[in-house]
């Protein structure tokens, strides 16, 4: 599909298995969200801007590198929480924003309650952080909400999307690039992704 980028490295794989699998515990949860999002990480920022710079190894000068690019990571809460630790760790220098949005269980609309993102976005790759692209009505809002902003440059990143939310952001935001682990089957009709892995934030902060 266009625009969309599935990241299908066999580690990020075997950690999606664990995070389907409704026997694993909220603790152990997190903490393989938190190392898939830097193994997602590497395959986001693959093509992030350089500049050369002067250091001195414990030998002599040499020239290396240093990354040239601003980057904005925006959670949208609170599932998307669970992503922003393991990409810090790749990316220490990331400013962080944060998005507010709930989805109304009878329209399956979102509605926003919270927004909070750093100043000069133009400037900046924009990380918009969710595990799970449903419906597609957050994710277009929240990408809505951040060029209203000022963001040029905006990458949606999901653990597991759905087909349907897919179209959604291509349709109304074709030049957002989208990164998932795994592209399910389908929505059932509460707009639960399947096979999906049930409610991450539930199942991260254990509010099943």
């Amino acid at each position: 599909m266009k625009n969309l980028i599935i990241i299908d490295h066999p580690l990020v794989k075997r950690d999606l298995t664990l995070l389907r699998n409704r026997k694993t515990p909220s603790h152990q949860f997190r903490a393989i969200l938190r190392r898939t999002a830097s193994l997602m990480a590497y395959e986001v920022s693959r093509d992030l801007r350089l500049k050369e710079i002067e250091i001195h190894t414990p030998l002599e000068k040499t020239t290396g590198v240093a990354v040239d690019q601003q980057i904005v990571l925006v959670p949208i809460l609170r599932a998307g929480l669970g992503l922003v630790g393991g990409f810090v760790e790749v990316m220490p220098n990331a400013r962080v924003g944060h998005i507010g949005l709930f989805r109304d269980e009878e329209t399956l609309k979102p509605v926003d309650y919270y927004f909070k993102v750093p100043r000069n976005l133009n400037r900046a790759l924009v990380l918009l952080l969710d595990p799970m692209l449903a419906t597609g009505g957050s994710a277009a809002a929240a990408i809505s909400f951040l060029k209203e902003r000022g963001a040029n440059t905006i990458r949606l990143v999901n653990l597991v999307s759905a087909p349907e939310g897919v179209r959604i952001v291509r349709k109304t935001h074709p030049d957002v690039v989208m990164y998932t682990c795994a592209l399910d089957r389908e929505l059932n009709n509460r707009g639960y992704i399947l096979p999906g892995l049930g409610d991450a934030g539930d199942r991260m902060f254990g509010t099943e």
